[in-house]
């Protein structure tokens, strides 16, 4: 009688696992992804001789390379060993591709066929419309990693080999370019300050960042494009607003910092303009800076919030609302200016269904940071500003600090946490995983009027 109870109750557990909606199970897999790296990094082998690390600040590592996030607690290269940082390598591979991603290249290797339900998955782990060439997709996802971070460590480590010993500048080469190409923040150098007028390194770095946060759809047109000749429209919105974002945030940075002596004052103007570019296309979710943030304007370092809210773009390895939500939302306002009927982008119609999924994509987004922000505002007894920043940089999967994460209290890591899963996963992800079965509506109530303006 036992023996039946608790195979039912196995069985249980495994329909409520397999039975769950993409969303949940996307959820499930992440947070066992988390788990897993947690239990790896707390392992002696994982630390570095004469360094302890606590199962929190595990944790919050764990959950900050899974998210490819870069808020530590710790420092990288001194904290852990090269198996702890090959762990950690591990995770930002994983969460920077996805998790459903790498267990579909293990089961294609194996020979196992892919579900129609893990096809659903994979569809909405790639923020994909549809099913259709779903697992072609996956393969190229697999292939285009492989290739930019190869081609990224040569490239680094051919720069390093001048300041250290070949292997150790292939190591570097292989963990920095896993890292910036999937917008994780992580380093093993102690910051990347010393390379702020290295025009070599800030260039590899910026098509790394650009590449990864685009997305995996993007990188596919692109390399399709001679061939087909044409761009879909995703392509077109995200090329063409990521572009405008980067060139208007290097703008002005390099004006709100151009006369700052703790910042680019001390800079040639060609460095300036270097490191603004530099910071401004790391904002699209990356955390690699050259400059120290808690040495920025106010007025700069709020510019930069509004930036990491926006995030990358979807299927990419960052995070944020996305600049499609963004670019949705830009469009809906101008048609509202103008007093037109329609969205439109690129002369292509937008779905009505597609500005009220950006809608809520971008609430959900606010009211996520807005109350991180107030719980840490009274939790830590910091500045609001700096509050706000490190929120917005942690649900945007950024990575940048101002100073706080360093001094969070255990309460303080904990709402990190939850908010750098929240962010990696996306908050239409989540609001999708905590609902109930949806049910179509039998009736309809009658229009209502209400004034607006």
């Amino acid at each position: 009688m036992r023996e039946k109870e608790t195979s039912g109750s196995v069985l249980r557990k495994r329909t409520l696992i397999t039975r769950g909606s993409p969303q949940q199970v996307l959820v499930f897999g992440f947070a066992l992804l988390v788990a897993v790296g947690t239990l790896l990094l707390c392992l002696p082998i994982s630390i570095a001789e004469g360094h302890t690390l606590s199962f929190h600040n595990a944790l919050f590592t764990a959950t900050s390379a899974a998210s490819v996030t870069g808020l530590v607690v710790v420092d990288t290269g001194t904290t852990f060993s090269y198996f702890g940082q090959a762990v950690l390598l591990l995770l930002i591979q994983a969460g920077g591709i996805g998790f459903m991603t790498l267990t579909t290249m293990i089961a294609l290797m194996i020979g196992k066929k892919i579900s129609f339900r893990e096809r659903l998955v994979l569809k909405e782990s790639l923020n994909q419309n549809s099913t259709e060439g779903i697992v072609r997709l996956i393969r190229k996802v697999i292939l285009y990693s492989l290739v930019i971070e190869a081609a990224g460590t040569v490239l680094l480590a051919l720069h390093w080999m001048e300041e250290m010993p070949p292997g150790k500048a292939l190591y570097h080469g292989l963990f920095h370019a896993v890292s910036i190409f999937n917008n994780s923040g992580f380093d093993i150098i102690g910051g990347f300050a010393p390379y702020v007028g290295d025009f070599y390194f800030n260039v590899v770095s910026i098509v790394l960042i650009f590449l990864g946060s685009v997305g995996f759809i993007v990188l596919s047109d692109l390399i399709d494009y001679p061939k087909n000749r044409k761009l879909s429209l995703h392509s077109k919105v995200v090329l063409s607003f990521s572009g405008v974002l980067i060139a208007v945030g290097a703008v002005i940075i390099f004006i709100f910092e151009f006369t700052n002596a703790a910042s680019t004052g001390a800079l040639t103007v060609a460095e300036k303009l270097l490191s603004s570019l530099f910071q401004s296309t790391s904002l699209r979710s990356s955390g690699t800076s050259t400059l120290d943030i808690q040495s920025l304007r106010q007025a700069t370092q709020f510019f930069m919030v509004i930036m990491m809210f926006i995030g990358a773009s979807p299927g990419s390895t960052g995070g944020g609302i996305k600049v499609t939500t963004f670019a949705i939302m830009t469009a809906a306002f101008v048609t509202m200016v103008r007093g037109k009927q329609d969205v439109d982008l690129f002369r292509s119609r937008i779905s009505k269904d597609l500005v009220y999924k950006a809608i809520t994509v971008m609430f959900v987004g606010l009211f996520i940071v807005v109350s991180a922000t107030i719980i840490l505002s009274f939790s830590e007894n910091q500045p609001f500003l700096t509050v706000l920043y490190e929120t917005t940089s942690a649900f945007g999967t950024v990575g940048f600090s101002a100073g706080l994460t360093s001094q969070l209290t255990v309460f303080g890591k904990t709402v990190m946490i939850l908010l750098m899963f929240a962010g990696r996963l996306g908050p239409f992800t989540i609001a999708l995983a905590l609902q109930s079965k949806a049910k179509k509506d039998l009736y309809r109530y009658p229009e209502g009027k209400i004034i607006l303006g």
